[in-house]
């Protein structure tokens, strides 16, 4: 017998031959000829120097040292079969791109990210947020969320969020500071504001006073401060760096954990808000994570 080590590409060949008890149906099986099936087990059989087999009238059956082998090899070919099953389906495993900004992502999608994938551990999402993620992700995302109108989201489009805003700041501030009587009392206030640097269009401190008819005026205390993205906005909030407008639906969770408490009139535009934008493509995974999008929505 040799030494040297083992050709192992006989595996397939000699398992298909053991399960099947035919060395015809084993080559039909492999799209091999039977005679190509014969020389590599009467090769695997020189090699190793013991009979395998012993053929019949109808087909084989396994000599014991056959019988041993079999078991061994099975069960490796089995293995392998189902690891390349695995890598198979890991490699054409589409990935969602979701698009959608810092806010919405951070304090509304993130803490929810996990019902979905307890309910979906087989489907991959990458989620990028940008500030404009209608201008940065309409060429590359499956699934894009934008702040706008339904005019700007276009048809087919899902209100996931209408816009409502609330003065809010942390329980220390309002401790330590005369409460708000007024709108116009809001206005001498410190105040933390969100800069817009998009297209988009949302209540701001201006828009806030405006509304309400309230000109803010030459004798506010001073000391703003002011943030390109409404994450920060929040923490400064927190931080008792002043009042901020909370937007409803990104810090219900900071209010009704007594994090952050309101301080004034709510305003709203029942027509503007978060959108799902209707999505370029609808496979199946895409369905799954909209639906649930859908489901959440308040």
């Amino acid at each position: 017998m040799s030494e040297r080590p083992l050709d192992l590409g006989w595996m397939r060949i000699f398992t298909e031959v053991a399960r099947r008890g035919s060395l015809t149906a084993a080559a039909a099986s492999m799209r091999l000829t039977q005679p190509a099936v014969s020389y590599q087990i009467r090769r695997l059989e020189e090699e190793l120097g013991v009979a395998l087999i012993r053929r019949k009238h109808r087909g084989i059956e396994l000599t014991a040292e056959g019988q041993r082998l079999f078991e061994i090899v099975s069960r490796n070919v089995d293995a392998i079969d189902l690891l390349a099953q695995q890598l198979r389906r890991t490699e054409e495993r589409q990935t969602i791109r979701l698009h959608t900004d810092y806010a919405f992502s951070s304090l509304w999608l993130i803490p929810r990210m996990h019902g979905f994938r307890v309910l979906n551990p087989d489907i991959n999402i990458q989620i990028v947020a940008t500030q404009d993620p209608l201008g940065q992700g309409k060429h590359d995302s499956d699934v894009m969320i934008i702040f706008g109108t339904r005019q700007e989201a276009g048809d087919g489009a899902v209100l996931l969020l209408s816009e409502k805003v609330t003065p809010v700041c942390s329980p220390a501030l309002l401790a330590e500071t005369p409460t708000p009587t007024s709108i116009a009392d809001f206005s001498r206030r410190k105040l933390i504001h969100l800069e817009n640097t998009s297209q988009a269009h949302w209540f701001d401190w201006a828009a806030y006073f405006k509304h309400f008819g309230v000109q803010r005026g030459a004798d506010h205390d001073g000391g703003d401060i002011s943030f390109n993205n409404y994450t920060m906005v929040v923490q400064a909030t927190i931080g008792e760096q002043g009042f901020a407008l909370g937007w409803a639906g990104l810090v219900d969770p900071l209010l009704e954990a007594g994090v952050l408490v309101t301080a004034g009139p709510s305003l709203d535009a029942p027509g503007r808000g978060y959108w799902l934008m209707r999505p370029k493509n609808s496979d199946n995974a895409v369905r799954k994570l909209t639906s649930w999008l859908i489901d959440e929505r308040r």
